[in-house]
């Protein structure tokens, strides 16, 4: 595979789901494609169902019957391992065993000329261990498509420690010209996506472990605030648990137990239970026919305040005074109050910075303090958590009224450090900024990665500056101080940025 031309013959290794959408991804890009499966029939089956996939864009007129037929026409079936010999790029797609891969590009070096470039699609194991066995690793790396291919941009470009560089740039180029949209990243365990999305299912299945609120209420308002397309729980759910779970489980192994990935035990006794999701029609929801789960719960309708004041408030919060303004409540300025701080009625509301409310009461003397979550955007969010401090002597109803006077749901959730949205923004830039920090990737890259391979409404360190890379320290320092749980450690990269007043996406690493 030169640098000049991109390969003639693209092959594929395996013929799942995957292996067939990365044939057709090829294909579409106008590459003749040799798609191979052990078992027999596979790979002709595999091409069945990609034109019956194609057949329905047509129907709905997205593609030209023509050009169906073409892509089609592009693939062709092997039966034998040997029939790959002149192809220049060879994807493999087979199943997640070390010695099953090893062994395969093993015979794809006898089989394949000595230029040919050779990749895996492996979620979780390492580029590195793979190349060991080959003769020459320097030809070989990670290619790591998303399910379904053909819709998914992202593509991880996994180079391993003997892969050469100018192998990785032929290959991201190439993808980049199938559509997609490549990063670079190192072999580490997790590689970028499945380590920096740990926080989202883990902070999740915490808040729910520790009765924060139930699994309805995390995911309606990580939806709902965040702008997340699924909630944790949804997204485990058609994941499988058993499939999330063994991620976990393999990433909490591979980096020596280290706590930011400890798995969950609330997963475990799903997984134990055999309760695996939409696959076994029951996981954290019920499926199928009849089934009934609970509903988000949202507080009852409460009477807005009539006027608040607020102390200065910062470029995330200051929508909110617009917004109640607009709702008809007299909105003033009081200095007196801390910073992104309210008062209404006798409660101090304030944005949540890692603490709990309960800690905040005592800080300030005033048992009435209540804490709010962030919103990915305050004017558009649908849903709010709030909660209050376990001191607190009156009723909460003049601050959900304000709230609902500014058109939100609101779910009051058990007093929880850092809420359920904030912490899980936080804990995930943290994971992104490590990541940076250990040369895995670049900062744009974390971004990208879980944007264009999760679907995540905005990348993580972009969120992180919006908030605030000295708020986010904060809050992880807050959070780490509240558990005494070095899961919640700061990146050293992330607390040198807050303390230089410099940002991460537009720093040279």
């Amino acid at each position: 595979m030169s640098e000049s031309s991109s390969p003639a013959l693209v092959a594929v290794v395996g013929a799942g789901t995957m292996g067939a959408g990365i044939a057709q991804v090829a294909a579409q890009a106008g590459h003749r494609v040799l798609l191979f499966d052990t078992f027999a029939g596979a790979a002709a089956r595999a091409l069945e169902q990609i034109g019956a996939s194609l057949a329905r864009l047509v129907e709905r007129g997205k593609l030209d019957a023509s050009a169906r037929d073409a892509l089609l026409g592009r693939i062709t079936p092997c039966t034998a391992l040997a029939e790959l010999k002149d192809a220049t790029l060879v994807i493999e797609a087979i199943i997640e065993d070390l010695a099953a891969k090893q062994q395969l590009f093993r015979e794809l070096e006898e089989i394949c000329a000595d230029d040919a470039v050779l990749a895996s699609n492996s979620s979780s194991i390492s580029i590195t261990a793979i190349a060991a066995a080959l003769r020459r690793p320097e030809r070989f790396l990670g290619m790591h498509f998303f399910n379904p291919a053909p819709l998914m941009q992202l593509v991880e470009i996994i180079s391993g420690l003997a892969t050469d560089r100018d192998v990785s740039d032929q290959v991201f180029t190439l993808a980049a010209s199938w559509g997609k949209r490549p990063v670079h990243v190192r072999s580490t365990p997790g590689f970028i996506v499945n380590r920096v999305a740990r926080p989202f299912y883990g902070e999740a299945l915490r808040a729910a472990q520790e009765g924060a609120a139930d699994r309805a209420t995390i995911d309606a308002v990580l939806k709902q605030a965040g702008g997340f397309r699924m909630g944790p729980f949804e997204l485990m759910d058609l994941i499988g648990n058993d499939i999330n779970y063994a991620v976990t489980c393999s990433v909490f192994a591979a980096y020596y137990q280290d706590p930011r990935y400890q798995p969950s035990l609330l997963q475990k006794e799903l997984n134990d239970a055999g309760f695996l999701g939409r696959k076994s029609q029951r996981g954290h929801y019920r499926y199928g026919a009849g089934a009934v789960n609970s509903e988000p719960v949202s507080a009852a309708a409460a009477a807005a305040p009539r006027s608040v004041a607020h102390g200065s408030l910062g470029s995330v919060t200051a929508p909110l005074a617009t917004m109640a303004r607009a709702a008809g409540i007299e909105v003033t300025t009081d200095p007196s109050l801390p910073d992104n701080g309210w008062r209404v009625g006798a409660w101090l509301l304030l944005l949540s910075d890692g603490r709990c409310a309960t800690q905040l009461a005592a800080a300030t003397g005033n048992p009435n303090v209540a804490l709010h979550d962030i919103a990915l955007d305050f004017t558009s969010a649908e849903r709010i958590a709030i909660c209050r401090a376990d001191q607190a002597t009156v009723s909460l109803d003049p601050v959900i009224g304000f709230w609902q006077a500014l058109g939100k749901a609101v779910s009051v959730i058990d007093d929880f450090p850092g809420l359920l949205l904030l912490r899980t923004v936080c804990m995930l830039a943290n994971e992104g900024a490590e990541a940076v920090h250990q040369h895995i990737c670049t900062a744009a890259g974390v971004d990208a990665a879980m944007q264009a391979g999760v679907n995540y409404p905005r990348g993580p360190l972009a969120w992180a500056e919006q908030l605030g890379l000295a708020q986010v320290v904060h809050v992880l320092d807050a959070l780490n101080d509240f558990y005494r749980d070095p899961r919640y450690r700061a990146s050293p990269l992330l607390r040198r940025r807050a303390l230089a007043h410099m940002p991460l996406l537009t720093s040279s690493r």
